[in-house]
């Protein structure tokens, strides 16, 4: 039987071919290891740029940032290329090869770039305010692109039902639930995310029922139509814990929860879910008031805590027929989201704090009819969909048929009802691996939709426990079935390639934005002088305590606004070393007037960060077809406002039949 293919957006990529670009991924990677795994704080005590071919020193010397991004990190600048010297064929062919290599990463289409923020920074106008209250514009763009594609999934292998892992605050939990009327569970590892989640679900119903009174007077109209309420629940999802494991332990829950074993806890877990849904005209216990804590890192998937599923309300109806549409709309200049010092991974990337916004809008009522429906929905809830771009994505990732003896074919049918979807956006490092090794071998697990970050955080062979990473017990790491494998490489094509393991480093690297540093260098921006800043420190460092190498130092506020002095005098007390150190201000300056070879190099580097998020990708994808799955790649977020944009879809239906469904 032929193997399934990859569809990259619509084009068809054959598995063959899959394989081959594999290959030559490994080889082109091998090849520039010295660039992928070097640290650029180390480019002067380490010499970086004396590592480079003469005839690349000479091009890129004298470059200015502008022509670095267009000649260098552009992968077809508008105005073309023009070239002050001659370049080595060398350094042509490293540019052209890693362009050729990496997954497109630009939205496409006609209308494929929203304008959501144009108007309003923080504010997306494709979202309704009762789904952009407490989040930020990043994740705004976000949850409003990937619901749809979401839905559409749902769509296609006949669930509505969802499970949402490293859910957090329950920002695309509560769009999908609310907004898109599925059935969604969200787990998330930080007990703080969870209630902050509730909290924030309670807010969004007392804002609809408030709304409601103002446009119906005293009458409080059904709150049935935006959907049901998710459950939000505390749990760590093990890495090296089978399927098997991971489905026991939600059925266990569950069963605790019929037979009361919950107590008290699950009475204050489901305020303002099902009671308030099980009745719409009951009164809500509204306590509005916006909540200010700042909540833990998003990253939060590696907090051991309890199991625990609160019980599910009764209220289940999907409205999500009705939408309005709106078409996307070309951004004219690109929009620069925060400005931190380095273009940073995804999970860590600041934002402009929320203006929240007030509507009077209220509810539609349930008995209206689908044509009402379809005209107020906008106003009612914020619906502001745009069919355009989101209606075609899974249009060709047809289903593929498992049987329960594991067998793979194409679809010919599927039962309404049974199973459930996996969903992770930007579930961290080994998360995202288990998601999928969980969908590939759980019956019940009908599809995935799966965003990736934190590469760097991938347990690998060589390095099982990356920093930042829980220490696993060997019991654990002894698992069975499908969890036993680590966050890269997954497939057994990769793994069986010359030259296919990666750093720590190089997986690092992948996480930068090369999108939002060569907007730097378009604008020439005052942050680039960070890097050349972190670099002549190093050598201070170093000759006060040569131990001492690459030591972290927290982001230094509006660094490239000091002088390098008050630079260093700050940087060696967070290191420990005393700020009254002597300066070799001569040395020193001659190393700060490099800061243009610092940036070139710096940009090499970069350069490989999309080829080496390509080939972690492809190994995943790799798995899934030797498992005999179809997938689906898309470019679906802005890379602008989203670095990692790329979203990996799956679908398979099942003939298990009347299989129990642990989350229902």
């Amino acid at each position: 039987m032929a193997r399934p293919g990859l569809l990259m957006g619509s084009q068809n990529f054959p598995f063959e071919q899959q394989k081959e670009l594999a290959v030559s991924i490994c080889s082109f990677l091998s090849r520039y290891r010295h660039i992928s795994d070097s640290y650029v704080i180390e480019f002067f005590t380490e010499g970086l740029w004396e590592t480079l071919p003469p005839g690349w020193q000479e091009a890129l010397s004298d470059l200015s940032p502008p022509q670095i991004a267009d000649l260098l990190l552009d992968s077809a600048p508008k105005n073309g290329r023009s070239y002050a010297s001659v370049w080595p064929l060398s350094l042509l062919a490293f540019r052209a090869t890693a362009h050729a290599l990496a997954f497109p990463r630009m939205l496409c289409g006609p209308d494929a770039v929203p304008a959501e923020f144009q108007e309003n920074q923080c504010q997306s106008s494709l979202l309704g305010h009762i789904f952009r209250k407490h989040v930020k514009p990043k994740k705004q763009h976000e949850i409003r692109r990937l619901g749809p594609v979401v839905k559409k999934l749902c769509d296609l292998t006949g669930c509505d039902t969802l499970v949402d892992v490293g859910s957090g605050q329950g920002h695309l939990t509560r769009f999908l639930s609310f907004g898109l009327g599925l059935s969604v569970t969200g787990i998330e590892a930080d007990p703080a995310l969870v209630s902050m989640a509730s909290k924030f679900d309670e807010q969004l119903l007392c804002t609809l029922h408030k709304e409601s009174q103002r446009k119906n007077g005293t009458a409080v109209r059904s709150l049935s139509v935006i959907g049901p309420s998710p459950r939000h629940v505390t749990g760590w999802v093990n890495p090296r814990a089978s399927w098997e494991e991971f489905t026991k332990l939600l059925v266990q829950r569950r069963e605790e929860e019929e037979n009361g074993l919950d107590g008290a806890k699950g009475q204050v877990d489901r305020r303002g879910q099902g009671e308030s849904m099980s009745n719409p005209h009951q009164e809500l216990n509204c306590q509005c008031q916006p909540v200010h804590r700042k909540g833990p890192s998003s990253c939060s998937s590696c907090g051991r805590t309890e199991l625990d599923f609160p019980q599910r309300g009764t209220g289940h109806t999907a409205h999500a027929q009705g939408l309005n549409c709106r078409s996307w709309q070309h951004r004219t200049q690109p929009h620069q989201m925060c400005d931190s010092t380095e273009p940073s991974p995804d999970c860590s990337q600041n934002c402009c704090t929320e203006d929240m916004e007030q509507s009077n809008s209220g509810l539609t009522p349930t008995k209206s009819s689908a044509a009402q429906f379809k005209q107020n929905k906008m106003a009612n809830n914020g619906f502001k969909d745009t069919a355009g771009p989101v209606k075609d994505l899974c249009c060709g990732l047809t289903p593929t048929v498992h049987s329960s003896s594991g067998t793979a074919g194409q679809a010919n049918g599927h039962q309404q009802g049974v199973g459930f979807i996996l969903t992770g956006l930007h579930a961290c490092g080994d998360l995202s691996a288990t998601l999928l090794r969980h969908f590939a071998s759980c019956p019940q697990v009908r599809g995935i939709t799966s965003v990736a970050c934190c590469y760097m955080k991938l347990t690998t062979p060589d390095n099982p426990t990356p920093p930042g990473v829980l220490a696993l017990s060997d019991s654990v790491h002894k698992g069975q079935g499908e969890g036993t494998g680590f966050g890269y490489p997954m497939s057994s094509w990769v793994q069986g390639l010359a030259g296919h393991q990666l750093s720590y480093k190089a997986r690092e690297g992948a996480c930068h934005a090369l999108e939002d540093y060569a907007q730097r260098l378009r604008t020439q921006s005052g942050l680039l002088k960070s890097h050349c800043y972190r670099a002549a420190l190093e050598t201070v460092i170093r000759r006060a305590a040569p131990g001492l190498r690459r030591a972290g130092i927290q982001t230094i506020k509006k660094a490239h606004e000091l002088p390098f002095v008050e630079y260093a005098r700050l940087g060696l007390q967070r290191v420990g070393l005393s700020p009254d150190l002597p300066l070799d201000h001569a040395g020193l300056d001659a190393m700060l007037c490099q800061q243009g070879r610092v940036v070139a190099y710096f940009s090499l580097a970069l350069l490989l960060a999309p080829v080496i998020e390509t080939l972690v990708l492809l190994d995943r994808i790799l798995f899934l077809q030797e498992k005999g799955l179809t997938t689906q790649l898309l470019p679906l977020f802005d890379p602008q406002f989203s670095p990692r944009n790329l979203v990996l879809l799956a679908a398979k239906t099942g003939q298990e039949g009347g299989q129990h469904n642990p989350i229902q």
